[in-house]
């Protein structure tokens, strides 16, 4: 299976070198059919550049500004069955490819796939509240997903989807802005294939918006955009704050 790296990257010139490094590194340990697109998105910093910098890496420039559409530009210039939607201030842990790939060839049914956020920057106390949130997260996706089968949990910048199934799920929605990009593929993309959420698959990720919002308001936020998608099948337009444009 060839497997496409896809990283929306806006105004990310401090932490995308660190995430293509971890990439890179994956990739020379799992040698695969695999590319990497770094997709340039309305940035006004060196992202380009230093993303144009390592040969192995494919720019695609994205002039409107705003998450899904980064991913939508770099999902239609994918040319991999598996679509890995990860973020430029994120970092893959040893044994994160191994995981991916063993999971879909053993489950030609499996149409995505995702697991946690470990936040590296954040003291214990508060990496604890975060577990606790992705367990709770957790058992309900089970409920949603196994029980009522309205949907599923994916976590935003560590997913990774089968083209075929995304395609059938009517691809990314670009009318949505941020907040419940995720929870929407998770809900469409659950109904024409499993999903599958599993610890076994964390992913190293800054927790500068934690930081900034606080963890209880931006994890009471994450949790009321989960239900009203899964609930009215659509998130809410709200007006969020680009934490590029403060930290």
């Amino acid at each position: 299976m060839r497997i496409s790296f896809v990283i929306p990257a806006y105004n990310e010139e401090k932490h995308l070198p660190q995430c293509l490094a971890s990439v890179e590194r994956e990739l020379a340990r799992v040698p695969c059919d695999a590319e990497v697109i770094v997709v340039n998105n309305a940035s006004t910093d060196h992202t380009g550049e230093i993303a144009r910098a390592h040969v192995w890496v494919r720019v695609v420039d994205e002039p409107r500004k705003g998450l899904v559409r980064a991913r939508h530009a770099g999902f239609t210039n994918a040319t991999g069955e598996l679509i890995a939607n990860i973020d430029s201030d994120t970092m893959l842990p040893e044994g994160w490819l191994e995981t991916v790939l063993a999971e879909f060839g053993r489950d030609d049914e499996l149409a995505a796939l995702s697991g946690p956020h470990v936040y590296y920057d954040l003291p214990a106390f508060q990496q604890m509240l975060v577990r606790l949130f992705y367990t709770l997260g957790y058992l309900s996706h089970l409920i949603s997903h196994h029980v009522f089968r309205t949907g599923a949990m994916l976590q935003g910048g560590n997913f990774i989807v089968r083209r075929k199934h995304l395609e059938q799920a009517g691809g990314f929605d670009t009318s949505i802005e941020f907040y419940g990009e995720d929870t929407d593929i998770a809900r469409r993309i659950s109904k024409v294939g499993k999903v599958r959420w599993t610890f076994r698959l964390p992913i190293y990720a800054s927790g500068r918006r934690l930081a900034y919002e606080g963890i209880v308001t931006t994890g009471l936020r994450y949790a009321m955009h989960y239900v009203y998608t899964l609930v009215r099948g659509k998130p809410l337009a709200v007006a969020y704050t680009d934490i590029r444009d403060v930290s």
